[in-house]
């Protein structure tokens, strides 16, 4: 088998409600990147990368640029086993990892096509049915954002992201954890999550206040020594995300005892081929994951539900139905959420087949 052709596609992804987030960011419509990868067989991968720029170091317009580079390498290559052919991307391109998980997503739905497979099982076979999702909710007044978690909470969701930092006011912020905690079931996961926007002593300050409540914390600071500083000074658990992207961070954030959970994303760690890897290093050393990806539709979300439906339930903290918050779907037979969970389908490879006509013509194709 090899690669004949490769084409591009940018989607504008709109979000049902405007995300608001720390340090007056917001996310709204994002551009996503659809990658297709067509053989001489018949046979089609397709993966997807939908970069948020003031989340990552990252940006839509720059995908088309590193395929571009990249399709010397890609072009009459063999795709089965991904990893070999990601060593050779790796080699000619240095870097910008959010292009390159596209391209490995691609990859992987190729190989498990080949094999007639689901992806799963190529991962790490069945291990955890019904993944349980969490629900994202903007940062806004607080009682709007404890309705929005009752609404959540009545649809079977059992775990909510607050997100904080919208307008800088650490007691605000209590508030808005305060009130989502105690307008859903003591059971329930809450966690607040800056993406980075506080500063160490307003983290301090908000996880002081609400050291008395069942409530995790999540990458208030930039860097994991700030982090790990808010935990030792209010103790509570720890999710790390942001600086979160490679083996050697999620060693060091274990190291600082910070990293209680850790969002896997595929866009962060430059596809599935290395955040397969990271996902063992987890179980190794005993973190809660969420797997999912920054943003995206179904091809990203479909592909980080295969990873985790291969990773032991023990050590799934959540994942995350992204392609339910925004519109177009891409495929609409893609999987949906239903009563709080999430489940892969059986077809071979991620299972997820854009309809052209949502994609539109290519933006850039090569041959």
């Amino acid at each position: 088998m090899k690669i004949t052709a490769i084409s591009l596609y940018r989607v504008p992804l709109t979000s049902h409600e405007t995300y608001y987030m720390s340090d007056g960011k917001t996310c709204d419509t994002v551009d996503s990147m659809v990658l297709r990868l067509i053989t001489d067989t018949g046979i089609e991968g397709w993966g997807e990368v939908c970069p948020i720029p003031h989340y990552l170091p990252a940006y839509a317009g720059g995908v088309a640029s590193a395929i571009q580079e990249l399709s010397t390498v890609l072009l009459g290559a063999d795709p089965v086993g991904p990893e070999a052919l990601m060593h050779r991307v790796d080699a000619h391109l240095i870097g910008h990892d959010y292009a390159k998980s596209a391209i490995d997503t691609a990859l992987w739905d190729l190989t498990a096509k080949a094999a007639d497979l689901p992806l799963y099982r190529l991962l790490g076979g069945l291990q955890t049915h019904d993944l349980p999702l969490y629900h994202s909710i903007t940062c806004v007044d607080p009682s709007d954002m404890a309705d929005m978690a009752k609404t959540a909470e009545a649809s079977g969701i059992k775990q909510f992201q607050v997100k904080l930092g919208a307008d800088a006011n650490w007691r605000r912020d209590v508030e808005r954890l305060v009130a989502v905690r105690e307008s859903v079931a003591i059971s329930a996961l809450v966690y607040g999550d800056w993406n980075c926007g506080a500063s160490q002593l307003d983290a301090t300050r908000v996880g002081n206040a609400v050291a008395n409540l069942d409530i995790m914390l999540e990458q208030p600071c930039q860097t994991i020594e700030s982090c790990a500083n808010v935990k030792n000074s209010c103790g509570l658990a720890m999710k790390m995300d942001e600086c979160a992207y490679d083996t050697a961070s999620l060693l060091k954030a274990h190291q600082y005892g910070c990293m209680d959970a850790v969002a896997l994303k595929l866009s962060k760690f430059g596809g599935l081929s290395r955040m397969r890897r990271a996902r063992d290093l987890c179980l190794h050393l005993g973190a809660k994951m969420c797997i999912e990806d920054t943003w995206g539709s179904d091809i990203t979300t479909a592909t980080a539900m295969h990873l985790a439906t291969a990773t032991p339930r023990s050590h799934i903290l959540n994942t995350c139905d992204l392609s339910g918050y925004v519109a177009p779907r891409l495929d609409a037979n893609a999987p949906v959420r239903h009563n709080g969970k999430i489940n892969v389908n059986d077809l071979p490879g991620h299972g997820v087949t854009p309809e052209l006509a949502v994609l539109g013509e290519p933006v850039q194709q090569w041959h």
